[in-house]
This record gives structure tokens, C-alpha cells and sequence, in this order.
């Protein structure tokens, strides 16, 4: 008999709206979301490992970010979800603001540059830069 393991983990966060989110997180941003036999969502991630997305009805949107992707071109990645109809978040925060396309900028002391928008149920997610 083995105790704790780490080779399946996965993890997970809840939505408002099942089919909001499925057509969002698959659709929208064209992950490989499946529906597993519980009702729940799975997104499978390229490089392995997946999330698990489940209704709850009294969600509250997570107060921290839940998922990230690394990209090449942060302005690129922010002007293709724009013409997927995803709205980034504007910032105006005087020691941590966007520009005018949602884009925090980085630097020394400050991080990668890095956009944040939300999904249908109002978690938050982001496009940073890979290197």
C-alpha cells in the first residue's frame, strides 16, 4: 500500500455556468474541454495535466488569478482575444496600471509584461510573457 502521490493531481475552480464555460474555455479560447461523466469539464492542457471546472451555485468569482498563459507577444496575444470578443482588464492602480489595452508592462522589480481578463463567470485569467 502507497500513502500520498502526486502523479494524477489536477486542480480545479467553479463557474456559475457550465455551458458558459464550456463554450468559453472552448470556443473562445479553443481548449480540448470534454465532459466528464459527473458534468463537470475537463480541459485538457497541451503539455499535460488538466483542470477541472464544476458548477456551483453559489459561486464567487476566485479573488486572485487562476489560470495563466505564457505567450511569445504579450500586445499579439491581448489583440487576438480582443477579436474573440475577450475584453482585458483595465488597471488604473498609479504603481501598477495598463495601458489603454490592458497591458501591465513589466521591468526590473516589476515582472513580465502581463494582460488580465475574466471569464464568463468572472475568475480571472491572464497572457504574460514566456521569457
Amino acid at each position: 500500500m502507497t500513502g500520498f502521490q502526486t502523479t494524477h493531481a489536477f486542480s480545479g475552480f467553479s463557474v456559475d455556468d457550465i455551458d458558459a464555460a464550456r463554450t468559453f474555455y472552448g470556443e473562445t479560447l479553443g481548449m480540448n474541454v470534454s465532459t466528464n461523466a459527473m458534468g463537470f469539464l475537463d480541459i485538457e492542457l497541451p503539455q499535460g495535466g488538466s483542470i477541472l471546472v464544476y458548477a456551483k451555485p453559489n459561486h464567487t468569482p476566485a479573488s486572485f488569478t487562476i489560470l495563466n498563459f505564457p505567450v511569445d507577444d504579450v500586445e499579439a496575444a491581448v489583440d487576438d482575444l480582443n477579436a474573440r470578443g475577450v475584453v482585458t482588464k483595465i488597471y488604473t492602480d498609479p504603481d501598477f496600471g495598463t495601458d489603454e489595452k490592458g497591458i501591465a508592462h513589466g521591468g526590473p522589480g516589476r515582472g513580465p509584461d502581463i494582460a488580465w481578463f475574466t471569464d464568463p463567470a468572472g475568475n480571472v485569467l491572464s497572457v504574460l510573457a514566456a521569457n
